[in-house]
């Protein structure tokens, strides 16, 4: 369908069942009928320039199970982590830190010399996992705010809103009120690979599609983004562990 056609291209939530699914709503005009699509990305909802978002999310739920199906298929890709105990290699930003485990009168996480050391009062893996992705969380949002203002002043951009994501099989988007929504996930990537997510997230402020003029926008920033796109997706499924 020609670029021309679209409207609007936006991140929504919505709940399935028990379960609460990040979709992007692709508006276009023309279109008659809403098309679903997941693969590696996640939910891609297309519909009408016109229709209203709760008759498009009404028929979204007619759909709830072989949408939570799907989505389940894809996140299945996920490499387990062996064991939450001392060890365990864990990968941030394409090196490996090495989990330290010990108990303490209060919860702490550090990272030192490679090791990510946890201290907590209850050593049980529950407690552990918690404690391990609360700490990527926190430096995932201030390694990719802090890339996405870099790239953006080297593009020319003025800088967006940097958001972090849960989602598991979409590593970013971006809306139309100039939110860059990454997976926190991403930060253990290596750091040219994500630089390359935010590449191309940041072209989204140029081109709200995916034309010929959107992929050169990412190429005048990111010259080599194919050969860091076909990298990531060699190997993403090792950056949703856990």
């Amino acid at each position: 369908m020609p670029a021309l056609d679209l409207v609007s291209r936006d991140l929504h939530r919505l709940a399935l069942g028990e379960d609460q699914i990040d979709y992007l709503l692709v508006r276009r005009r023309g279109r008659r009928g809403v098309g679903l699509k997941v693969d590696e990305t996640g939910l891609t909802v297309s519909a009408p320039a016109t229709m209203p978002l709760a008759k498009i999310e009404a028929l979204v739920r007619e759909s709830d199970r072989w949408i939570l199906r799907k989505v389940a298929e894809w996140s299945a890709r996920q490499v387990p982590v062996a064991a939450w105990s001392s060890g365990t290699r864990l990968p941030y930003l394409g090196d490996a830190l090495r989990l330290q485990v010990c108990e303490g009168p209060r919860t702490r996480v550090e990272l030192a010399h490679g090791e990510l050391r946890v201290t907590l009062r209850e050593l049980t893996e529950a407690q552990v996992r918690r404690a391990v992705i609360g700490w990527y969380k926190r430096v995932a949002l201030a390694h990719l705010a802090e890339r996405t203002l870099f790239l953006a002043r080297a593009a020319g951009l003025a800088a967006p809103r940097t958001v972090l994501s849960s989602a598991v099989s979409r590593w970013g988007s971006c809306n139309s009120r100039r939110e860059v929504r990454l997976a926190w996930r991403l930060v253990k990537a290596p750091v040219p690979l994500v630089d390359y997510v935010i590449c191309h997230e940041l072209a989204h402020l140029r081109h709200m599609n995916h034309s010929r003029a959107f992929w050169a926008e990412v190429e005048r920033q990111c010259p080599d983004y194919r050969q860091r796109r076909e990298e990531l997706f060699a190997t993403d499924h090792l950056y949703r562990s856990f």
